[in-house]
């Protein structure tokens, strides 16, 4: 399924000739899997995006697969900090400006340091919330890496059921 409307994260990603495509499916669809299921897709593949608060007040952002969980000693480690705990929903659009089931990685209000599971580096190509509910977008992990500043490290835990 695609269309030709685009999110704000498509073409800050296109405005830096990053090559990206999008799919649109039934946005009352929000658990990972059953997305990678309506994409034909490996759920390893679909990658969620978390928002973290860390013990310093700090904010941080991590991909990881759809059918994993974050760990959170990881994400710390990741980080640099004693530890993080996830950001509660009723603070993430203020935060980020986007909505639980649609935030991307891309297109935050503000810019926050960000990690992707170093299983993204075995893919030619993985798919993010393009910032709607309902729309992903499939593009090149190194290049989401560039444009995000982000550095891949071991963050999920495989095999576990998702948050």
């Amino acid at each position: 399924m695609q269309k030709t409307e685009k999110t704000n994260a498509m073409r800050l990603l296109e405005a830096k000739k990053i090559a990206v495509l999008s799919f649109y499916y039934d946005p009352s669809v929000t658990d990972g899997e059953q997305v990678a299921l309506l994409l034909g897709e490996d759920p390893s593949a679909v990658f969620k995006t978390l928002v973290t608060v860390t013990d310093k007040g700090e904010h941080c952002v991590f991909c990881v697969p759809v059918c994993s969980s974050l760990n959170l000693k990881l994400a710390a480690k990741a980080a640099g900090v004693k530890s993080v705990s996830m950001l509660k929903q009723k603070d993430l659009e203020p935060l980020t400006g986007y909505v639980h089931g649609g935030c991307s990685p891309v297109g935050m209000k503000k810019h926050f340091r960000t990690f992707i599971d170093e299983s993204a580096r075995d893919k030619e190509k993985i798919f993010v919330s393009a910032g709607k509910k309902g729309v992903q977008m499939q593009l090149n992990p190194e290049d989401l890496a560039r444009f995000t500043g982000a550095r891949f490290m071991p963050l999920a835990e495989h095999g576990v059921t998702p948050e």
